[in-house]
C-alpha cells in the first residue's frame, strides 16, 4: 500500500506544484519574466511589484490551490498518509519546478495551501499572524517567516504530532529559501509589500 501510495500521490502533487501561475500570467498579461524584476520571484509578491494587484492576488489564490488540491484530492482518493506525501511534493514542486531548471518561489502560499488542506486550524493560526505582521511591518518576508515558525508547535499543542513533524521540514525549507530576505531584512533593504 504505501508503494501504490507513494506511485500516485507523490509524482501528482509535485506535478500539481510545479506549475508556475506567477511566471504563466504575468507573461499571458504582457508583463514579460516575472522573473526579471523585483525580487525575481515568481510568486504573489513580486508579481505585485508590476503594479497589478489582480495579478498579485491571482497568482496567490492558485498558489494555494494548488497545495489545497493536491492534499484535498489525495485524501479523498487515498486517504491521510497520501494527503501529507501529496501536499509535501506539491510545496516541493513550488520550490523546484521540473519545468524552470528546478528555480522556483519561496513556498510561502503553497505551504498555506497544503496546511489549510491537512489542518484548517493550523491555516487559521497562519493566515492570521501573516495578516497581522504584515499589516503592521509591511514586510511579507518577515510576516511569512514568523507565521511558519509558529505553525509547527501549534498543529503539535493541538494534537497533530505527524503534521507537526512534517510542517517542522517545511517551515525549516521556507527559512531557507528566504535567506536572501533575511539578510536584506537585517540590513533594512528589503522591499515592502507595494512596492515596485
Amino acid at each position: 500500500m504505501l508503494d501504490y501510495t507513494f506511485f500516485i500521490a507523490a509524482p501528482g502533487g509535485y506535478l500539481v506544484g510545479s506549475i508556475p501561475f506567477g511566471l504563466l500570467l504575468t507573461k499571458a498579461a504582457g508583463f514579460g519574466d516575472v522573473r526579471d524584476i523585483g525580487s525575481g520571484n515568481i510568486g504573489a509578491t513580486n508579481v505585485l511589484r508590476t503594479g497589478n494587484k489582480k495579478l498579485a492576488v491571482a497568482t496567490l489564490l492558485l498558489d494555494i490551490l494548488k497545495g489545497t488540491l493536491a492534499a484535498g484530492v489525495a485524501h479523498y482518493f487515498l486517504g491521510p498518509f497520501a494527503a501529507m506525501l501529496a501536499g509535501f511534493c506539491a510545496f516541493i514542486g513550488h520550490l523546484f519546478p521540473i519545468g524552470l531548471s528546478f528555480k522556483g518561489g519561496k513556498g510561502v502560499a503553497t505551504y498555506l495551501g497544503v496546511l489549510l488542506g491537512l489542518s484548517w486550524q493550523g491555516a487559521l493560526v497562519f493566515a492570521s499572524l501573516w495578516l497581522m505582521i504584515a499589516y503592521v511591518t509591511r514586510y511579507s518576508s518577515l510576516a511569512a517567516l514568523i507565521a511558519c515558525m509558529f505553525v509547527p508547535p501549534v498543529l503539535y499543542s493541538i494534537g497533530f504530532p505527524e503534521l507537526a513533524a512534517l510542517f517542522a521540514v517545511m517551515s525549516f525549507m521556507v527559512i531557507f529559501k528566504h535567506h536572501a530576505n533575511i539578510k536584506r531584512l537585517l540590513d533594512g533593504t528589503e522591499g515592502k509589500i507595494g512596492n515596485k
